[in-house]
């Protein structure tokens, strides 16, 4: 068998420069998460198959890489479907994994629980520009918190963050999956149809309204259905305040309180953020997990042309794995993504101390060797970073690769004194 220097399709190798903003942008999260009061904590990277089909993921259920089962249990003579063969599998976000983690551990965590996870999750997904198979997931989750005060604290947290990396001029869409389904039922769509009708309305950004309505029809809804419901979206582009004109129209279908709370988290992330981004209620935005049940947001950055982030409420999932549900509401930040803006923007990670390399002759004497190794060491304890490395035949190339790693000072050290 012929081995491959590839990386598999969709997966990637990690160059140093890259690796050296990941490091940047992860300690940068971190600090900055910690700072609202989130803890970090670890999961592993394959559950239960039954955890990850528990039709809470949406189509990501069908990307799944699947593990076999090992050693006795895995009996292919007496295989009939996939279940007897597979009892694992890589896990496809890090929310599924949350949500058993504090169903195994809620006696001993404090309540509410703030968790911050990193970590790689896979999706058998078909690779594109800032998509791949394997990539990090960065999120952030409130468990045990009904009030609107979740979604606040995670909305500031994420948009502090992203300010602290640079990123100006971009949105967060707000929508509430309440309003959503109030709007359906308003229309006349039935309840098992919401589904359909979403993902249908979810094309909005890409096919227009005209688009919308015509799928709508084609998939069997009545012209009067879809003209009402179309109507709301048109009525609220006529309107000066579009929350206040939806929940108007509304109000015979929509929970009581929806309305108020949803005004409290738009007014109060309003009121403290800074002017590096604007907060937006837009009506289309769906998100396609299908275990949100309030509250949804998203990042847009229009450097990217698309998403960067986004979660929302889910306060029915934590009762798959206890029977008691609890609250719950997560924002996931797309590090991927991220970390492509950045690489394509030329961004350099800040420097506390210079980059120094130490380039040495082969051969050089151990007394000598011992000095160099000291001065790097006295220049690491003053903050510099201090390359220690041999010298290569063509150290021209050598010195353009370093430079490329930001290395700007270089001190050569040979066995005998150089002539003037």
């Amino acid at each position: 068998m012929t081995l491959s220097k590839k990386p598999v399709t969709g997966m990637k190798d990690i160059m140093a420069q890259e690796m050296e903003i990941r490091d940047y942008v992860i300690s940068v999260i971190k600090d900055t998460y910690e700072k609202f009061g989130f803890t970090s904590i670890e999961t592993p990277c394959v559950e239960n198959i039954a955890n990850l089909n528990c039709k809470a993921g949406g189509e990501n259920e069908k990307l799944i890489f699947k593990i076999l089962k090992r050693g006795d249990k895995l009996r292919l003579e007496d295989a009939r479907s996939e279940d007897d063969l597979v009892d694992g599998g890589l896990r496809y976000d890090l929310t599924v994994p949350l949500v058993r983690y504090y169903s195994n551990h809620m006696n001993e965590l404090p309540s509410p629980f703030k968790a911050l996870q990193m970590g790689n999750v896979w999706r058998a997904d078909r690779p594109q520009r800032g998509r791949y198979r394997q990539f990090m997931q960065c999120d952030i989750d409130i468990l045990g918190e009904p009030s609107n005060l979740a979604e606040i604290e995670l909305i500031l947290a994420t948009t502090t963050t992203l300010g602290k990396l640079g990123f100006k001029d971009f949105q967060i869409r707000i929508n509430d999956r309440q309003i959503l389904k109030a709007m359906a039922a308003y229309s006349g769509f039935a309840e098992d149809d919401y589904d359909q009708v979403f993902i249908i309305l979810d094309k909005m950004d890409k096919i227009g309204i005209e688009g919308v309505e015509a799928e709508l029809l084609e998939a069997g809804y009545t012209k009067a259905q879809t003209d009402k419901y179309l109507g709301l979206f048109k009525g609220m582009e006529e309107t000066e305040d579009a929350i206040a004109y939806i929940t108007d129209v509304l109000s015979d279908v929509l929970p009581e309180g929806v309305k108020e709370g949803f005004q409290e988290i738009i007014d109060s992330v309003q009121a403290t953020k800074g002017d590096f981004f604007e907060l937006k209620f837009d009506p289309t935005l769906v998100r396609g997990m299908s275990y949100y049940t309030g509250t949804i947001f998203e990042v847009a950055m229009p450097q990217f042309g698309g998403s960067c982030g986004g979660g929302g409420r889910y306060d029915k999932m934590v009762g798959k794995f206890t029977g008691k549900d609890v609250p719950a509401c997560g924002f996931s930040i797309g590090f991927e993504r991220i970390i492509l803006l950045l690489l394509e923007s030329g961004f350099q990670v800040p420097k506390e101390g210079k980059k120094i390399a130490y380039l040495m002759e082969k051969g050089l004497a151990t007394e000598e060797l011992c000095k160099v190794m000291a001065k790097a060491q006295k220049e690491r304890e003053a903050g510099n970073r201090i390359l220690v490395a041999h010298m290569n035949k063509n150290k021209k190339f050598q010195k353009e690769q370093l430079i490329s790693q930001g290395y700007e000072v270089f001190e050569e050290f040979y066995k005998e004194p150089l002539k003037n």
